[in-house]
């Protein structure tokens, strides 16, 4: 009798400290702005007040985007992320995209460097892929 009540108690134990973690434990955040060189930041973004917005001509200088919760901008388009996937420091994004002339849904993959480094991959396509550099602003 005195087994099964450690074996219970342990259970207990176990269950309780699986639903203390967070439900997002090791989510990635995206948000922030992100240029394709680190030292292009400067030269692709700037800060008006507290929001961020792209310099004019930024395009000249490299890529980049902005991500502020399910929101993404580029320079040519805005997306609304619908879905997110993070499997071993992998993102997997579906996101409904409208430019001037045509509205689409696009998927990005993307790999986490560290913190304040990504990789957008492009699955199907081998060796192609884009390294994007958190700014700070």
């Amino acid at each position: 009798m005195l087994e099964i009540r450690g074996l219970l108690a342990s259970k207990i134990i176990l269950v309780g400290a699986l639903l203390a973690l967070p439900a997002q434990a090791g989510a990635f955040d995206l948000s922030g702005a992100w240029a394709s060189g680190a030292d292009q930041c400067g030269q692709i973004f700037r800060k008006n007040g507290s929001r961020v917005t792209f310099a004019r001509d930024s395009e000249i200088h490299g890529a980049g985007f902005i991500a502020d919760g399910k929101q993404l901008r580029g320079r040519a388009a805005r997306c609304t992320v619908k879905s997110k996937n993070e499997v071993s420091g992998t993102v997997n994004l579906l996101a409904a995209c409208a430019t001037d002339i045509m509205l689409g849904s696009v998927q990005f993959s993307l790999k986490v460097v560290d913190d304040n480094k990504i990789t957008r991959f492009f699955p199907g396509m081998e060796g192609m892929e884009v390294n994007y550099y958190r700014c700070a602003l």
